[in-house]
This record gives C-alpha cells, sequence and structure tokens, in this order.
C-alpha cells in the first residue's frame, strides 16, 4: 500500500475500525514533507522551519551570498595560469543563464535553499552532441530517489513535469551533496537540530499568541458574590470581546457589581522568554555557521570586529559550501576529456574587499612591487584600460644579481 493510500484510509471513516489503516502524527509528517514533530509538540519540516524567522535568514544570508558570486569556468595554461573559456557553453550557463527560464542567479539561489534546508540540490543536465552542457534544470529534492547500480554507481528516479516518474542517468543529473553526507545523500541540517529548531519555532508561537491574547498574559476578575456557570462564561466572553487583543490594548476597563480586576503579572524578562528567544537565535546561528551579526544579533559586534567576522564567515561557512559546488561541477558538468583542462571556480574577490583607503594603499603596494600593473588594477575597480597601463613596475633596489642588484644604467643617446 502506497504512502497516499495510508493517508486516505487513515481518515476515512472506517479509519476506527481497522487499526492496520491508521497512522501517527509521527508517521503523517514523514509522508508529507519529510519532517517529523518535535519534542515541544512543534511540526519541523524544511517549509515549516522557513517560517521561523531566524532559519530563514540563515538560508538567505548562504543562498543569496553563493548565489551574488561569479562562479567562472576556466581554461587552463600550460605556464600554470588560467584564461575565461568564454567559448566552452558551460561558460554561460554558470555566468548568465542557466536555461532558457532560468538565470544563473536564480539556479544557484534556488538550488542553494534546497541545500541548506533539505542537504541536496539536484539538477538536470542537458547537452549537446559533444556531451557538453548548455543547460541546467532544477529539481526539487523531495520526490528523488537514489538507488544503487551493480557496479555501485547512483541510479536517479525524479518526477517530471506531467507527474511521471522516470529513471535517469548520472550524466543527467547534477548532485550537490549537502554537509555530513550518509551515502549517496546529503543530511538536512533542518533534520538533525529539529529540536533546537523546533524550541525556537514555539518560542515564537508563544510570543504571538501572548500579543494575540493582549501582550500580558490573563488576569482575575473578583466578585465579591457567586456566579453561576453560565454567568461566569458570558462574563469571560463579553470581557474577551471588549478587553483582549491589540487593538484593544490600553483601553480602561469597566467593571460592575464590586468586581475587580487582578493582573497576573508573569513579566516575560522573569520568565526568561527573552533571553531563550536570543539563545535560540544564537544556537541556530551556529547551527548554520552564520555569524551572529548577520542574524540581526549585535550585542557582541563593534565597528572594529564586523570586518573579522566576515571574513570569518567567508572561510568557515562559505568556503565549504563553494568547494562542494566547484567540484561538484568539475565531475557533473565536463565530459571526463575535458576535466584536465577546464575547471570552475567562484570569485569571492568582491567580499574581501575592505575600504577604500585599505584597498587603495594595498593597490600602490602591488603596483610598486611589480605584482600588479595599473590596468590590471582598473579592471579590479570596474575602470577603462588606460593607456601605458601594462607596464610592471620593478622597485630599483629588486634587480637580481645577474644584473648587479640594481637597474641597468640606460644607454647613452649617440
Amino acid at each position: 500500500m502506497g504512502w497516499i493510500d495510508r493517508i486516505r484510509n487513515a481518515f476515512s471513516p472506517r479509519a476506527e475500525q481497522n487499526s492496520i489503516n491508521t497512522i501517527t502524527m509521527e508517521d503523517y509528517a514523514r509522508m508529507i514533507g519529510g519532517g517529523a514533530v518535535a519534542d515541544t509538540g512543534i511540526y519541523v519540516s524544511p517549509e515549516t522551519a522557513l517560517r521561523y524567522t531566524t532559519v530563514l535568514i540563515c538560508i538567505r544570508v548562504l543562498a543569496e551570498s553563493v548565489a551574488s558570486l561569479p562562479c567562472i569556468l576556466y581554461r587552463r595554461r600550460q605556464d600554470g595560469g588560467k584564461d575565461r573559456a568564454v567559448d566552452h557553453p558551460l561558460y554561460r550557463v554558470l555566468h548568465d543563464q542557466a536555461n532558457a527560464t532560468f538565470t544563473a542567479f536564480e539556479y544557484f539561489e534556488g538550488t542553494m535553499c534546497n541545500l541548506a534546508s533539505r542537504g541536496n540540490g539536484y539538477a538536470y543536465v542537458d547537452r549537446n552532441s559533444k556531451g557538453q552542457t548548455i543547460g541546467l534544470t532544477p529539481l526539487h529534492p523531495d520526490p528523488v530517489t537514489i538507488t544503487q547500480a551493480g557496479d555501485w554507481t547512483p541510479k536517479y528516479e525524479v518526477t517530471l513535469p506531467d507527474n511521471t516518474r522516470a529513471k535517469l542517468r548520472p550524466s543527467q543529473i547534477h548532485h550537490i551533496r549537502g554537509p555530513l553526507p550518509k551515502g549517496y545523500v546529503g543530511r538536512s541540517m533542518i533534520a538533525l537540530a529539529r529540536e533546537a529548531i523546533g524550541l525556537g519555532m514555539a518560542a515564537e508561537s508563544f510570543g504571538s499568541h501572548m500579543y494575540r491574547n493582549g501582550v500580558r498574559p490573563t488576569g482575575m476578575l473578583e466578585h465579591p458574590g457567586q456566579l453561576g456557570g453560565p454567568a461566569i462564561e458570558n462574563l469571560r466572553t463579553q470581557f474577551a470581546d471588549k478587553y483582549s487583543g491589540l487593538e484593544n490594548a490600553g483601553k480602561p476597563i469597566i467593571l460592575e457589581e464590586g468586581m475587580k480586576f487582578q493582573a497576573l503579572s508573569i513579566d516575560p524578562v522573569d520568565a526568561q522568554y527573552i533571553e531563550s528567544r536570543k539563545f535560540q537565535r544564537t544556537e541556530i546561528a551556529g547551527i548554520f555557521r552564520v555569524p551572529a551579526h548577520l542574524v540581526n544579533d549585535l550585542d557582541r559586534a563593534t565597528f572594529s570586529n564586523i570586518e573579522h567576522q566576515t571574513l570569518d564567515f567567508i572561510v568557515h561557512s562559505l568556503r565549504p559550501w563553494l568547494k562542494r559546488w566547484e567540484q561538484a561541477i568539475n565531475r557533473d558538468l565536463l565530459t571526463p576529456g575535458e576535466r584536465s583542462e577546464y575547471f570552475a571556480e567562484f570569485l569571492i574577490d568582491d567580499f574581501l574587499r575592505g575600504d577604500f583607503k585599505s584597498r587603495m594603499e594595498g593597490y600602490a603596494l602591488g603596483i610598486q612591487n611589480g605584482i600588479w600593473n595599473p590596468n590590471e588594477i582598473r579592471i579590479r575597480e570596474n575602470s577603462n584600460l588606460r593607456d601605458g597601463g601594462d607596464e610592471y613596475w620593478k622597485p630599483t633596489n629588486m634587480y637580481p644579481p645577474s644584473e648587479g642588484g640594481k637597474a641597468p644604467t640606460p644607454a647613452k643617446a649617440a
């Protein structure tokens, strides 16, 4: 019996008569989206976790950071250098347009969201007659299943646009695995950190209900006499209609028949509500390896350490993701004969750019020591080239011993 039939039978009128067809909440959660119920009672899945602001921010930071970095296809040179392989069809796919519908930015952003939330990113590879990649169509990870062939190679089964299932060869799939891979698949950080995320979602839900019910917890109405059941219920309904909710906040309370209102003042700070939310925000940011200041936690951020935190984010968070992408691109999107000549690499120079003064000082040292020429600096700064800017400078005290350790004496004019 398929899982759709199990759900249908579980909610049918005869479900109570046949215990074999009934399913638990945990079974249902796994079936509809790979999620599960945390100990807080909150259902946590990649979709529901995105409604929790800290998870949403972390995934956005990772996805938009990766997508904003240009992915360049290079051709290796004999001298050890590299040139942009603009004549290869894969160059445009990675840099400009993934396919007729998705730009390169949209493709990387969407696939990175799947990687960060579900642990896997998939795309269908469109190739030309030479076997070169000419397009990438992103696939939703949830319906993709992987099995092994007799030679240990993976076999992929995906859902096509017409809702039919098809088996694809490894050469037809671009698969990026997330952290802590288990077999042929990566593992979802949301699934592994379900309890921490569920606790954060529960705290956020608690805050929402607290505001909906009037910002403060319910108080007590004291009546000098004794009220019957219907009178108590009518009083509760009338009081809630007039005084609960944000729209009624601040209204004066009018009481009759000698009644008194006594608030049960449990301050959220006393209940450690605010501290709990801060802790969960920091903990979840650490799970995704996103610096605290990028999830709006600025308690320990200063003007002097923000730049170092950003550098730490590039080195310890972004770089592992970029390596996964680069090596999966080289494996899946280049033919075996092309891998020795071509390779893909993300440009992270823009993230490493300091402030204007620091950049200019660094450029000046690079030009003075012959590392760059002025035109190379102008390209980095998105400026047009100038005449005479291709010449490399060499300090007069840095000439080789064969030239006497100093600049050669220019010949005198005849």
